[in-house]
This record gives C-alpha cells, sequence and structure tokens, in this order.
C-alpha cells in the first residue's frame, strides 16, 4: 500500500510536515530569493502578498489576498493531488483516521476560537454555514426567529428560506437609531426586551458590514442567558451569529463570547482560500441541529449506512460538514492561514487593525461634507470605517476613489455607505493617501 508519508517522500510534492509550505521558497534559476517572513516587521508582512503595488487596498474584508505561506501550501496540495489524485485523496481523507487532515484544520481552528476541534464544523462560507444551521433547527409552528433589521442578505435569507420549509416565524427589531452615537448599554436592552417566550433562535452579526457597529455580543449572550433560566431544552433560545467581520480581527476567543453557534467564512479575514469557512458550535449545542447535506467527515453516519440503520447519539459538529469532494488543496490550506495568523499573533493583528482603522475615523472627522456612521469607540468597532459625503452618493465616491487608486466599496443595503477597510496589508501611509483622496472629492 502506498501511504501518504511515502507518497509524498517519493513525489516530492510536499516535504514531510505539514508546516513545511511556511518555509520560504527555493529561488529559481537566475532569480534572487525572497527575503525570509518577519512576522513582526509590517513591512516582511505586507510582503507575503501579490497585492498590486500601484494601489492602495481598503476593501480587504472582501476576498483574501493569500500571505506566501498559504499559496505555497495550495499550491504543493494541488501538485500532489494532479500527481496521484486517489492515492493522495485516500491517504489524506479516507484511509487512516490519524491521517485526516481535516482533523488537523478543525484542531487550528478550534485553537483560534478557543475551543474544541470537535465543535468545528468545515464549510464553504459564512452564507453556507447558516443556512444549515437555520434549515437543521427545527422550529415548532408556534416558535420565532428573532434578528435584527442590520443584518445583511444572507443571513435574512437563510431564515426566510428555513421557515417557509419547516415552519416558524421571523420578527426583526432594530438595535440602534444612530450607530456612531448609541451606546452598547441601549442595543443590548433593546435585545432583551424584544425576547418572548416563543423565541427559539436569536441571529446576530457579529459586526455589521453596513455601518461597521460591533455588537457586545457577550452581554447580549448573558441576556439570553438570563431568559432561558427555567425553559425547557427545546424551547431555549439559541443565538446563531454571523462573525464573519470580526475572525480574524478581533482579539478575543468567540467561544467565550456566549453564543451556540458561530459562522465564518475564512477566506476574508483569516487569509485563507476561496471557498472555505468554519461553524464552532457548543458542544452541547449541536444536539439541536440535523444535518442537511452528507457528510465525508465523521465515520459515524457512513458506519451506520453500511448496517442500514440510523446514526445513533446526538449530533456531532463533523456531520454537520457538507460532503462531496470539495476544492481540498483549499480547504487544506486553511491550516497555514491560522498558522500565519498565529505567527503575527492575534493581539498584534487586532492593535494593528485598530490603530489604522482609528487613523482614519479621525482623519474623517476632520474633513467638512464628510458624515462617518462607524462609532469612534473601538470597542464598538472593528475592520470597517463607513460614512457618506455630501452632495454625492457612495458609488460616486467610491468612483472617484478608484481613479485616484484607492479601493473603497459600497455596503449594499438600503441605505449605503462608502467603506474603507483597512488590514495588516495596509500602512498609515496608505491611509494618509486616502485621507487626501477623500479631502479632494469633498
Amino acid at each position: 500500500m502506498t501511504t501518504r508519508r511515502h507518497f509524498l517522500a517519493g513525489s516530492g510534492a510536499l516535504t514531510a510536515s505539514l508546516g513545511a509550505a511556511a518555509l520560504p521558497l527555493q529561488a529559481a534559476p537566475g532569480k534572487p530569493a525572497e527575503a525570509a517572513f518577519r512576522p513582526d516587521d509590517w513591512a516582511s508582512v505586507r510582503a507575503q502578498f501579490r497585492l498590486a503595488p500601484d494601489y492602495v487596498h481598503l476593501s480587504n474584508f472582501f476576498l483574501a489576498s493569500l500571505p506566501r505561506p498559504v499559496r505555497d501550501a495550495m499550491a504543493a496540495y494541488g501538485r500532489a493531488l494532479d500527481a496521484n489524485p486517489f492515492t493522495y485523496l485516500q491517504d489524506n481523507m479516507f484511509r487512516r483516521e490519524e491521517d485526516m487532515i481535516w482533523r488537523d484544520i478543525a484542531a487550528a481552528a478550534a485553537e483560534y476560537v478557543g475551543g474544541q476541534a470537535s465543535e468545528i464544523a468545515l464549510t464553504t462560507s459564512t452564507t453556507v454555514g447558516l443556512a444549515l444551521l437555520y434549515n437543521g433547527i427545527r422550529l415548532k409552528p408556534h416558535q420565532e426567529i428573532l434578528t435584527t433589521t442590520h443584518e445583511h442578505f444572507p443571513h435574512h435569507e437563510a431564515m426566510r428560506l428555513a421557515v417557509e420549509k419547516g415552519g416558524g416565524g421571523v420578527r426583526k427589531v432594530s438595535l440602534y437609531d444612530n450607530s456612531l452615537t448609541t451606546p452598547a448599554a441601549e442595543m443590548v436592552a433593546r435585545l432583551r426586551d424584544a425576547i418572548r417566550p416563543n423565541t427559539r433562535l436569536i441571529g446576530l452579526t457579529w459586526v455589521h458590514s453596513s455601518t461597521g457597529m460591533r455588537l457586545p455580543l457577550r452581554q447580549m449572550a448573558d441576556v439570553v442567558a438570563e431568559a432561558n433560566r427555567g425553559r425547557e431544552p427545546a424551547d431555549q433560545a439559541l443565538i446563531v451569529v454571523d462573525g464573519v467581520h470580526g475572525f480574524g480581527v478581533v482579539d478575543v476567543d468567540v467561544a467565550s463570547l456566549g453564543c451556540d453557534f458561530f459562522c465564518a467564512g475564512t477566506h476574508k479575514w483569516i487569509l485563507a482560500p476561496s471557498g472555505t469557512g468554519i461553524v464552532w458550535g457548543k458542544s452541547d449545542s449541536w444536539q439541536h441541529v440535523q444535518p442537511t447535506v452528507p457528510t465525508l467527515m465523521g465515520s459515524a453516519p457512513l458506519a451506520a449506512w453500511l448496517t442500514g440503520i440510523a446514526p445513533s447519539g446526538s449530533t456531532e459538529a463533523s456531520w454537520v460538514s457538507p460532503g462531496g469532494l470539495a476544492a481540498f488543496e483549499h480547504q487544506w490550506a486553511m491550516i497555514d492561514a491560522f498558522r500565519f495568523h498565529k505567527q503575527i499573533g492575534r493581539a498584534r493583528i487586532w492593535q494593528r487593525i485598530a490603530d489604522l482603522n482609528g487613523q482614519l475615523k479621525d482623519g474623517l472627522a476632520r474633513i467638512g461634507r464628510v458624515t462617518q456612521a462607524t462609532p469612534r469607540d473601538p470597542a464598538l468597532s472593528a475592520g470597517f470605517v463607513s460614512f457618506t459625503v455630501e452632495g454625492q452618493t457612495p458609488g460616486q465616491v467610491v468612483q472617484k476613489l478608484f481613479e485616484k487608486k484607492i479601493v473603497a466599496s459600497v455596503a449594499p443595503y438600503k441605505v449605503p455607505y462608502v467603506r474603507l477597510s483597512a488590514g495588516i496589508v495596509n500602512s498609515q501611509q496608505d491611509i494618509d493617501s486616502a485621507l487626501r483622496a477623500v479631502r479632494a472629492l469633498a
């Protein structure tokens, strides 16, 4: 039998260690060697990305430009799969439990969120994660999903489609009237007042991609826990969070936020390849989810099928991971994305992003005819700065900025805003350039 270890050694596609892809590349003949990665140097961090150098990239939240270690890992996995797709896939997905790479991905994600590998389901996006949960947690006819008016289309739509199929209802409330000035206590109070005895699911977004508001999730979870006192398990309100725009930004253990489920694509702030994502759920919350898509992760469903019976016991996170032959070179390279974050340090990443976006907020506040929507308080914001310019539509502002090689975006909501989003690929000089451009057009 050709084992994964033997195949790797014979093909030269990868070294024996999964971490080998993070090592510096060997220079091609006649090409100078690339400088070694220095995670403590922001210029070295920026050098890991292939972003066009003649643009100021301030829409980093949308789809990640991949850092070199992730690109290298993805390319190496791809070469190995191209060289011997059957053997390589068998050795890394199906042959032995200890060699299944998806377990390493779950472990890396669990370390980042502060949870356990058994609490992680792998998905392809935030949207898919939300759909799996809302379709998997069946409501009784009288029960409801409580959500907010601030959610993005995929979150609202996942709820609507689920209740159309399975029953129940959706109710929306506003957490704030003015995103710039509303204190955390008011948002928490509004949520408390909105919870009813028949509220079964509470759908929240950690960081709103419209206004840039970051919800005080821990305080909100405490309110929900109080509302659940005395309720039977089947009637308790479960919190489902779209967390993608805080995941990879904010220095906090997701598992400490108090939510039941947390969905996030990893192809944004985590800097993993496209088509990757996770759902983290509390160990005792997964029992409420009925899987929607057959899985290739977790042996119990397959073993039960082989014996002609249904799986026994409560749902496990791995059972909710959609099966099928995925873009494995993308999925497996998630490990290197989490490792890249770990090398730099989550606290340093958060401080850098907070500092650069703080520089944006301070600079925009000094420009006439500019109105910000994002709270100035870093505890209520993350990686976005949303604003409008008097007399111009957000689309016009974004186009004018692009003509000056500043990449901004428009929030696709009923009330649109211009969005600037600074990440670890940016510098203080980038922010100065963007502010000069906004000042000139305002």
